[in-house]
Formats: structure tokens, C-alpha cells, sequence
């Protein structure tokens, strides 16, 4: 309705344009709708005579003539109103019917304009007194028209664009998968087996009670192999996740239950936590609780660290359509732009010591979902995203 209400604003659509549309309609449907059905097969033959628009309707005679009962409707409406949020929803969905059968944009111009000419003509007619102040609320009203129809091509080519960039992501990441469970494999061996020798080396050193440097030198290699095991794990995890476990889960529960576990450390960094509940109903969805689990941690922990001594994270589960938001939003100072652009890449990270698998793995885990996670950051502060479907 926002959308709406600002598009008035700006064509400067008000309570007297209604009225005159108003008028224009009743006097031109006294006798039947025979004068605005001859506008509608006005448009019809002249959206015919393009070879790109008479493709678009393939099922000929039948369609077309389907089409001209709704644009007879189409017209009624828009003159008679109310123009409000029943209007804009209409409208919409008739947009989005002309985005998903492939219709040009470019039609939409010269139809409208066609459009434009014979309700002036109707104006003529049957508001001569008032036709300056009735021709232009016929020309605020198509504008409306056109912009909402022109947002749904805007929104279709952004999502078109989403998806080519998912896309692309997608082939990246299964390359780095591959890459990453031969790699895993192949160092895994030599690993253990370094493992192994270090304890024998280490339980020899601790009998021949030789150098305790050589024992300090041998926990400091126990160390590093530790942590490059810890490295294969997350190497794997990402390359090759385990099936989904799906089972109906409480949302609010799963969040709350991050939050204690975070709390603390959160505690430490002198930040504060919540969960923010927004709807009266349970928020369940069947998921892989315990994959969901993970992703929350790993995302509520960026945002402590990310945040300065005093700041809040807030931890947001909401309702949206076919499925249920987690969003985690923190008061940090934001993601530099060029950063925000690599944050799933796999071994990109900003932290010092980090592997860069954290927000790869987060990402393959939503998306194995049928998920979408989204980041917004903008100044200060940022929001992270994460849509199931229920």
C-alpha cells in the first residue's frame, strides 16, 4: 500500500480525479458496456498487428477473446475504484500474469497509449465541460497504471538476476567441494599417521626422561596437527554434508536455546542478547534441527564478535510468506562493501587465524534447505536472513 500511496503522491492522483473517472464511466456504461467493450477490441487488433506480441498469444481466437472480457473488467475498475489496496493487489496480479507469459515491455507503451487515445475520445464524449480536468485524470490514472505493470518487469529482471548469481555460486561451490573432499582425503592419512608417530615419539621422550624442551617442542606439533584435523573436519562438513534429518521444529525454542548457549561468551564481550518473537502461533517448520542449530551458532557468534562492549544482538524469528525468517542483527560497525561480496566464499575470511569455511558451510546448510539466506548492512549495524520454507 506504501507503494501505492507514494505513486499518487508523486502523479498527484487525488479525490477529484476519482470523481471524474467516476463520472466518465457512468456516462459512457448508460447504455451498456458497448463503448469501453469497443476500446478493448480497439487494443486487441491493434496488439495483433506486432509480430512480437501476436506470438505471445498462442492459443489464438479463444485467448484473445478471454483477454477482451478482462480488459473490459480491467477498465471498469480502474474508472469506477476504489483505488486502494484491493486495486493495487488486482492490478499486481494482472502484472505478473504479463511478466509470466512473456509479454515485451515495450507493448505495454504502445498499448497504453492506444488506451490513452480512445478514453480521451470517451472524454469528448460525455465530459466535454470538464475535459481539460477529465483528460488528466484519465493520464494520471494509465500512469499508475504503467508504473505498477513496469514494477513487476523491474522485480522479474531482479530476480532474474538472483538467480544467475545463485547459479553461478552454486557451480562455484560444488568445484570447491570436490576440490576440498579429494584434498581432505589425500592429507588425512599422512596426518594420522603423523599423529600416531608423535605419540610413540612423545611416550619415548617421557621413559628416556631426555630434554623437556623436546617435550614442549612435541606438544607444540600435537597442537598445530590438532588444529589442521579441526581444519579437514570443517573441509569435509562443507564438501560433503550429511543427508537432511527433517523433523517439525519450534523455531523459538531452537533460537532460545542458542541464545543460553551464546550467552556467556556474549557476557564476556560485554554484549547483550535476545530473541524477539513476532507472531502469536507456534513458528514450527520441518528441519534438520540440528543443522539449523549450527547455522544460528555460527551466525550469532559473528555477531558478537562484530559487535562493541555494550551493543545488543537481537535474534528475530517471524513469520513470512511460506515459511519462517531467522534473522540475527547485531550494532557492529557493517561489512565493508567489496567484503560483502565474498563473505560465503570458502577459505575467505577477515578474522585473524579463520579458515573462511564459518559463512560457506551456513550457506550450504540453508541452501540444502531449499533456503535463502540474504545480509543486510548498511552503516552500522548488520542483518543477516535466513528463510525456510515450513
Amino acid at each position: 500500500m506504501f507503494y501505492l500511496d507514494e505513486l499518487k503522491r508523486y502523479v498527484g492522483f487525488g479525490a477529484e480525479d476519482e470523481r471524474l473517472l467516476r463520472e466518465l464511466h457512468a456516462a459512457a456504461s448508460a447504455d451498456g458496456d458497448a463503448e469501453i467493450a469497443a476500446i478493448a477490441e480497439h487494443f486487441y487488433d491493434v496488439l495483433q498487428h506486432h509480430e512480437g506480441a501476436r506470438a505471445v498469444l498462442t492459443d489464438g481466437a479463444a485467448q484473445i477473446a478471454r483477454l477482451k472480457c478482462t480488459l473490459v473488467e480491467w477498465i471498469r475498475t480502474g474508472l469506477t475504484g476504489p483505488h486502494d489496496e484491493a486495486y493495487y493487489e488486482r492490478r499486481s496480479r494482472i502484472g505478473r500474469r504479463h511478466v509470466a507469459i512473456g509479454l515485451p515491455q515495450q507493448y505495454m507503451f504502445t498499448a497504453m497509449n492506444v488506451m490513452r487515445r480512445d478514453l480521451h475520445g470517451l472524454v469528448e464524449k460525455h465530459l466535454l465541460a470538464e475535459r481539460v480536468a477529465a483528460r488528466d485524470a484519465v493520464d494520471r490514472l494509465l500512469d499508475m497504471e504503467l508504473a505498477i505493470m513496469l514494477r513487476h518487469y523491474q522485480l522479474e529482471a531482479e530476480e532474474r538476476l538472483v538467480r544467475r548469481e545463485r547459479l553461478a555460486q552454486a557451480e562455484k561451490l560444488t568445484a570447491v567441494r570436490t576440490l576440498s573432499a579429494g584434498l581432505a582425503h589425500e592429507v588425512r592419512n599422512p596426518l594420522n599417521a603423523a599423529k600416531l608417530q608423535l605419540q610413540l615419539l612423545e611416550r619415548r621422550l617421557q621413559r628416556s626422561e631426555g630434554d623437556p624442551r623436546l617435550l614442549d617442542a612435541a606438544e607444540l606439533v600435537r597442537q598445530e596437527i590438532g588444529r589442521l584435523s579441526k581444519l579437514l573436519d570443517e573441509f569435509l562438513s562443507f564438501a560433503r554434508p550429511a543427508d537432511l534429518a527433517p523433523t517439525p521444529t519450534d523455531l523459538v525454542a531452537l533460537a532460545g536455546h542458542v541464545v543460553e548457549l551464546e550467552r556467556p561468551g556474549a557476557e564476556v564481550n560485554g554484549v547483550t542478547l535476545e530473541v524477539l518473537r513476532r507472531a502469536a502461533e507456534p513458528l514450527e517448520a520441518t528441519i534438520d534441527a540440528a543443522k539449523i542449530h549450527q547455522v544460528l551458532q555460527n551466525l550469532v557468534r559473528n555477531a558478537i564478535e562484530a559487535s562493541p562492549r555494550g551493543g545488543a544482538v537481537k535474534v528475530i524469528v517471524e513469520p513470512i510468506d511460506g515459511g519462517v525468517a531467522l534473522r540475527v542483527r547485531d550494532q557492529g560497525p557493517g561489512i565493508p562493501r567489496d567484503v560483502l561480496a565474498r563473505i560465503y566464499e570458502p577459505f575467505f575470511s577477515t578474522k585473524e587465524g579463520g579458515t573462511g569455511m564459518g559463512m560457506a558451510i551456513v550457506h550450504s546448510l540453508v541452501t540444502l534447505h531449499g533456503g535463502e539466506i540474504h545480509v543486510r548492512s548498511e552503516g552500522v549495524g548488520t542483518e543477516f536472513s535466513v528463510h525456510l520454507p515450513r
